[in-house]
C-alpha cells in the first residue's frame, strides 16, 4: 500500500512540475494603454509572462503589479528567437518604465541578447534586459512603449505560485 502511494505522489509531482515552473500568462490589449486600464497583478514577486505585440512605433502597453516593502521586484524583457523579433535593432525594442509607489521612475535598459530554451512551451527566447530591485510598499505601473512592430514579453516576479490578475 505505502509502495502505491508513494507512486501515486511520484507521479503526481511529475504531472504537476511543468505547470509549477512556468510564468503565468497575461495578454496586454490595445486598450491596456495606461497603467490603470491595464490589469492589476495582485502579488509582483509571483512569477508572470506579460505578453504583448504591437503593430507600428508609439505604442502603449501598461499593467500595474503590487508589492510589500523589501519585496524582491524582478523584471525581463524578452523576445522570441524569431523573425521578425530576432532582427529588431536595439533602437527598435520597446521602452519599459517602471513608476514606484513614490513616483521614482526607471527605465529597463537593454543589455543583452541572451538565448534560451523554454522546455514548456517549445520555444526559444532571448533576454534583453533584466534588473532586480527592492521594491517599496504599494502598486507599481509599468509602461511599455514601442518603437517598431512586434511581440514581446515581460517577465515579472519569480516565485512559481499561483497568482492574481485583476482587471477592472
Amino acid at each position: 500500500m505505502h509502495k502505491v502511494a508513494l507512486l501515486l505522489s511520484l507521479a503526481l509531482v511529475g504531472f504537476a512540475a511543468p505547470s509549477a515552473i512556468a510564468h503565468q500568462p497575461v495578454a496586454l490589449k490595445a486598450s491596456d494603454k495606461t497603467p490603470s486600464a491595464g490589469p492589476l497583478l495582485v502579488d509582483g514577486t509571483v512569477s508572470f509572462a506579460i505578453n504583448m505585440s504591437f503593430t507600428k512605433a508609439k505604442q502603449v502597453r501598461a499593467f500595474r503589479a503590487g508589492f510589500a516593502a523589501g519585496d524582491d521586484l524582478a523584471l525581463q524583457l524578452l523576445i522570441y528567437d524569431e523573425k521578425p523579433e530576432k532582427n529588431l535593432a536595439k533602437k527598435q525594442l520597446p521602452l519599459i518604465k517602471v513608476t514606484s509607489p513614490s513616483g521614482e521612475s526607471f527605465t529597463l535598459p537593454i543589455t543583452e541578447r541572451t538565448s534560451f530554451y523554454e522546455p514548456w512551451g517549445k520555444r526559444n527566447y532571448l533576454y534583453l534586459g533584466r534588473t532586480s530591485r527592492v521594491a517599496e510598499a504599494g502598486i507599481y505601473s509599468f509602461e511599455i512603449t514601442s518603437r517598431a512592430a512586434g511581440r514581446f514579453i515581460v517577465a515579472v516576479g519569480e516565485r512559481e505560485v499561483p497568482g492574481e490578475v485583476v482587471r477592472d
